[in-house]
């Protein structure tokens, strides 16, 4: 892919509102907008590229959209950001109605919302849709976002399935086309809270020359020319690197069976670290400082 003049958000997420819904959780109350309050949404809104952005929410991943669709207008209009719409889009007739292509090509900020990646992607793949945010993100200053599925989607493979306790195992994991809005990595959400770190490890193992990324809750990547990745929000961001693999048996045990790999490298990120997508290498942050359980935005500037 040609270096983008676009920038890409990639958030965890926290409650991930419209997917698995059981009686226990609170929809009248959600708080999967709850990566907010650690500036993540200000922070997509700082590094759009006007002053007064045209912002648009894709709710297609979502089981309840409409819902989803009114938190993020709430959300943006308490940093005062007021040109928020929604494209409700359900299926590939939808996302080819001319008003929505009309729409995309005026947007400044285009954010996927959490639910299930494999919509994202059997609606969206070799649409006109996908086809000018694609284009734009390339050629324009077109911030795209994406949250938890969105998030997923986000790269050129992505995971739909698999078992958190039985991803090492193989076969458990399932990997597809994403929207591919970078190459060479690979994206999984709610990372730490719902133990994904084995179909991450999987994924890697299965193909040494991807990068993992794992994002916790309340954590998010901002991605600059598709090269430079910077830790946002609180949260905690895995990096898993599989070049320097030595051995792995995940070619030659059956389906079903455990999979064994040596000097799988894992590298953790906190706010306003940097790793460089080219070199595989991580900058930390040595400057930032903690004030009430927040980090104040004091980013190291020797990167």
């Amino acid at each position: 892919m040609s270096i983008p003049t676009g920038k890409l958000v990639i958030i965890g997420g926290a409650v991930d509102l419209g997917t698995n819904i059981s009686a226990l959780e609170n929809i009248k109350q959600p708080d999967h907008l709850r990566f907010f309050e650690h500036g993540i949404l200000k922070r997509i809104i700082t590094e759009s590229a006007t002053e007064n952005p045209v912002v648009e929410v894709v709710t297609t991943a979502s089981q309840i959209p409409e819902l989803v669709g009114t938190e993020y207008i709430k959300a943006f209009s308490q940093l005062d950001v007021e040109n928020v719409n929604v494209l409700d889009i359900r299926s590939r007739e939808d996302a080819a109605n001319p008003d929505y292509l009309a729409r995309i090509k005026k947007a400044d900020v285009v954010m996927f919302t959490g639910g299930d990646q494999l919509r994202l992607s059997s609606i969206f793949g070799g649409t006109e849709f996908l086809f000018i945010l694609k284009d734009r993100y390339l050629h324009d200053h077109l911030l795209v976002a994406g949250t938890s599925a969105g998030a997923a989607a986000a790269s050129a493979n992505m995971i739909y399935r698999g078992q958190s306790n039985e991803a090492m195992i193989k076969g458990e994991v399932q990997i597809t086309a994403g929207l591919g809005f970078i190459d060479s990595v690979i994206i999984d959400t709610h990372f730490v809270q719902r133990g994904r770190i084995g179909r991450l490890f999987y994924a890697v193992a299965s193909n040494p020359g991807i990068l993992g990324i794992g994002l916790g809750e309340d954590a998010g990547l901002l991605i600059t020319e598709g090269k430079t990745m910077e830790a946002i929000g609180s949260g905690l961001t895995i990096v898993v690197e599989g070049r320097d693999i030595i051995e792995t048996n995940i070619y030659n045990v059956e389906m079903g069976t455990p999979v064994s790999v040596e000097n799988l490298k894992v590298h953790v990120m906190s706010i306003y670290d940097k790793f460089d997508l080219q070199q595989h290498k991580l900058f930390i942050n040595k400057t930032a400082k903690v004030l009430n359980n927040h980090a104040l935005n004091i980013p190291d500037n020797n990167y």
